[in-house]
């Protein structure tokens, strides 16, 4: 006789509700934050560029993204998206959990 696979609903599978008292892993937290990131950080509208060869695009945080003189608006988007997910990403990030960049005690970088 083969048995069938746990459900989400069986005890034995680690997955049910009955363990909502247990702590959450923080790999859920951190996905959950770089999913708030990606849905807060999106273009919105239409590309608009000036006569003098300005391009821009606004972000839905309320930031216009822009060119330069050494980098594409899709650069400064990408650039924007990958700064708002490391933000995201070091807020809920376990204190102890050693970094690239320093942080302060509420985890965002410090900038000494």
């Amino acid at each position: 006789m083969e048995l069938a696979p746990p459900s989400l609903d069986d005890p034995g599978s680690g997955r049910g509700a009955h363990h909502a008292d247990l702590p959450e892993p923080v790999s859920a937290s951190m996905r959950r934050a770089k999913a708030g990131a990606r849905a807060a950080h999106v273009t919105t509208g239409q590309v608009r560029e000036s006569p003098a060869g300005r391009v821009t695009i606004e972000c839905s945080c309320g930031m216009v993204l822009t060119n330069g003189p050494d980098w594409t608006v899709d650069e400064h988007i990408r650039l924007h998206r990958a700064e708002a997910r490391y933000l995201a990403l070091s807020a809920v990030a376990p204190a102890g959990m050693p970094r690239i960049l320093p942080v302060d005690a509420a985890r965002l970088p410090r900038l000494d």
